[in-house]
């Protein structure tokens, strides 16, 4: 640990006080992800002296990666430390296991992250500062990121879980430091940090000082080139919404539309649709086979494509993003227990149940036996306009547009043994509410895309 005894001298405070201001109302619960290292502890004595001018809520998360032997030690300070000023501090243990195809430090980084998503609260500040930004920027720019990556981390984002805030983004590492030795500060440091076969360590102790010799202000002006990429960006994003307008087709992508735009804009829409769904955009080469697969394959082509836990597909001109389920269990069946929301995991999605008169499937009819859901077996046969005569299911998911991967796993509701409904196609004649009579109208909806543990959508 260390420490020093020196008149504070900082505007430090001042400056995280006017990030407040700017970025989170009044009585707004602030979590402080807290390692326990100078940046973490400096933004603990901040925070909690604001806190009472700049009414709000703060805790503190700790994230246990269990890598270092010192991990139980470093846990036990950062409690320690937030109850100095009268603060809870949550620690939670994490498993890299689902994530060890990232690497050590990947890993860990990807753990933590979705251990924030986790987190309750309206704001998860994290302590990155100006030369974080600096060797973010670099590490980008040597695996040739675009104007997304380049743009390093934002000030604010809204993520998956709470609002990511890095006060501290515009403030200097050695001007945190002077500020934790003024202030009497303790704080740990982590021995991995010497590590330079860790890629952002090498760039920290043997690039930077390289870069600063050439240029002093060469990590302020780093973070400032970030600024003009995080600009650069949002344009590439107001330009894709702007295309979005006129290739979209009732909420989808036109495979068509997206052909007959220039290969730059096509790129970036169908990096921002992809964006827009949750998920991470590929690098330039999977975009381009992507986009290559959705616009020039036959009409009647099966296109998919697997993109981190979920696929890319089209379906008479429509380019579809969805979840990357395995195949459902074969003869599935399941008994409704009468709750409105049923989620069925196995088929991907939510049945909604809701109280209607008039319309929907009658309470007569679900009350004629157990109330299950089944899949397709074949040679299935519903009656949903009882003017027209019994039809057979496939015929009808075929004229309904439902895409061939959907109708694998759509529900079918049973009652008694018999076919009563199938969302998105109709209700059986027979099993329909007349009018004045109580019914359910019954609706799937599948589940989003989602990334592993939620966490890639918070950390920039």
């Amino acid at each position: 640990m260390a420490s020093s005894r020196k008149r504070p001298s900082s505007d430090l405070a001042a400056r995280v006080a006017a990030e407040l201001a700017r970025h989170v109302p009044r009585g707004a619960r602030l979590t402080l992800a807290l390692s326990g290292g100078v940046d973490s502890i400096t933004a603990l004595d901040i925070l909690a002296g604001l806190a009472r001018q700049h009414p709000l809520t703060l805790d503190c998360l700790h994230v246990n990666h269990r890598i270092s032997p010192n991990a139980g030690a470093w846990a036990r300070f950062a409690r320690a430390s937030a109850r100095r000023y009268g603060l809870k501090c949550t620690v939670r243990t994490v498993d890299l296991g689902p994530y060890r195809r990232l690497g050590l430090e990947g890993a860990a980084r990807a753990a933590r992250y979705a251990a924030f998503a986790r987190a309750r609260t309206d704001f998860l500040v994290l302590a990155q500062h100006r030369d974080d930004q600096a060797e973010t920027v670099l590490l980008q720019l040597v695996r040739g990121a675009g104007v997304a990556g380049l743009a390093g981390m934002a000030a604010m984002r809204k993520a998956v879980g709470p609002t990511v805030l890095r006060p501290l983004l515009g403030a200097a590492r050695a001007e945190i430091e002077r500020y934790a030795r003024e202030r009497d500060l303790a704080w740990v440091e982590d021995e991995s940090n010497a590590d330079e076969r860790r890629a952002r360590n090498f760039v920290r102790r043997r690039v930077m000082p390289l870069l600063v010799e050439l240029n002093a202000a060469a990590a302020a002006n780093l973070a400032r080139s970030a600024a003009h990429f995080a600009e650069a960006h949002e344009l590439a994003r107001a330009l894709a919404a702007l295309d979005a307008r006129k290739a979209m087709r009732d909420g989808r992508l036109s495979a068509a539309a997206l052909a007959r735009l220039p290969a730059a804009r096509a790129r970036n829409l169908l990096r921002w649709t992809i964006a827009e769904a949750g998920l991470v955009a590929p690098d330039t080469a999977r975009l381009d086979e992507i986009l290559r697969q959705v616009v020039g394959a036959r009409a009647d082509a099966a296109i998919r494509i697997a993109l981190d836990g979920a696929e890319v597909r089209r379906y008479r001109d429509a380019i579809w993003i969805v979840s990357g389920h395995a195949a459902p269990p074969p003869a599935f069946r399941a008994r409704w227990t009468g709750r409105s929301t049923w989620h069925l995991p196995e088929l991907g999605g939510t049945l909604t149940f809701k109280p209607t008169t008039g319309e929907g499937v009658a309470a007569r009819a679900l009350g004629r036996g157990p109330v299950e859901v089944r899949l397709r077996s074949g040679g299935e046969r519903l009656r949903p306009d009882g003017r027209r005569p019994r039809r057979t299911l496939k015929a009808l998911l075929q004229e309904s547009a439902i895409p061939p991967w959907e109708r694998e796993r759509l529900p079918l509701l049973y009652s008694g043994g018999k076919l009563v409904a199938v969302p998105g196609i109709g209700v059986a004649a027979e099993a329909t509410a007349a009018a004045g009579e109580r019914g359910w109208t019954v609706s799937w909806a599948p589940d989003r895309p989602k990334l592993p543990g939620s966490a890639k959508a918070m950390i920039k």
